[in-house]
């Protein structure tokens, strides 16, 4: 059994905007008492929704399942105007854990629209972050696309000028494709003002590109609903390195390792920095020596909602 060299790849983990949104179901708690009501999961991760849950918090599917007069917050991936509108016609206290980097995506939607533009959005259909952006116009005034055939199939328009915006968790690299896509269907195209791909996801594939260079497996712990997770996850496969989405040391399987001795470890902008410390524990004496990419520093920290500061 060969002895690993691991390289853990920094930055990894939590970001500015999950930070804020378990600091407000936390702060919540705290200044209003259990429980508070979260719509969906505050994040995609199981560890941080037990945490939670634990402490205090009941998270449902939808505003009605909200009694009168109870605390509701909404998830960091942001909802429709729609679910907004249903929260604030109730008795309720409203805290919004949007991401404010979400946020800005449905600025640029909103504003695009009032344009006269035809926006398209680029990302997952059905994720939660592209359901509360698509939410943010009338039915129908944004279309989703994945992928190069998406934008193949998707009608002239030679009566609207055309727009575009992103997921902010997406691959760097594959919107990319999209984008050069888009612009070919589209001599007019308007971009956002800026990039949407939020910092966060570019430093964490960024990173993963460097162990995918070095190492012969890359270990990715994050949920399997989690979009930055699995994107990571395709970056390093995308450069020819196997790598296998997790959600803790418990899933990792001995023969995965065979013939490994250079094994890199990253985790979802969503993931606690607890379950890597946890794998690292469970590799235990097979770990020759643990390395460090180069610091990629993140300064950035968002406000909490006013009510809570």
């Amino acid at each position: 059994m060969s002895r690993l060299h691991v390289v853990l790849a920094q930055p990894r983990g939590f970001c500015a905007g999950v930070d804020r949104a378990i600091a407000i179901v936390e702060r919540a708690l705290l200044k209003f008492g259990s429980p508070v009501y979260v719509r969906h999961e505050i994040v995609h991760n199981r560890r941080v929704v037990e945490d939670l849950r634990r402490k205090g918090a009941i998270f449902v599917d939808e505003v009605d399942q909200v009694p009168d007069h109870a605390t509701i917050i909404f998830s960091a991936h942001g909802v429709s105007l729609q679910v907004e509108a249903a929260a604030k016609a109730r008795p309720l206290r409203v805290l919004d854990a949007t991401c404010p980097l979400v946020s800005k995506v449905h600025r640029e939607a909103s504003r695009m629209d009032k344009d006269g533009y035809k926006v398209i959005l680029i990302g997952h259909q059905g994720h939660p972050e592209v359901v509360g952006t698509v939410g943010q116009l009338p039915d129908g005034r944004i279309t989703v696309v994945s992928n190069l055939d998406h934008v193949t199939a998707l009608p002239d328009s030679e009566e609207q000028r055309v727009a575009y915006i992103t997921q902010t968790t997406l691959s760097v690299d594959e919107t990319r494709e999209v984008v050069t896509a888009l612009k070919e269907r589209f001599a007019d195209l308007r971009e956002p003002g800026r990039e949407d791909i939020c910092y966060a996801t570019q430093n964490r594939q960024n990173a993963v590109k460097e162990l995918a260079k070095r190492c012969q497996l890359v270990l990715v712990l994050g949920a399997p609903n989690s979009s930055n997770s699995n994107r990571l996850r395709e970056v390093a496969q995308r450069m020819g390195t196997p790598a296998k989405l997790i959600e803790s040391a418990a899933d990792v399987k001995p023969e995965w390792l065979d013939g490994v001795s250079y094994l890199g470890i990253t985790a979802g902008a969503s993931a606690p920095e607890i379950l890597v410390e946890e794998l690292l524990d469970h590799l235990g004496d097979r770990i020759a020596e643990i390395e460090y990419l180069p610091q990629t520093e993140e300064n950035l920290a968002f406000p909490l909602p006013r009510e809570l500061q």
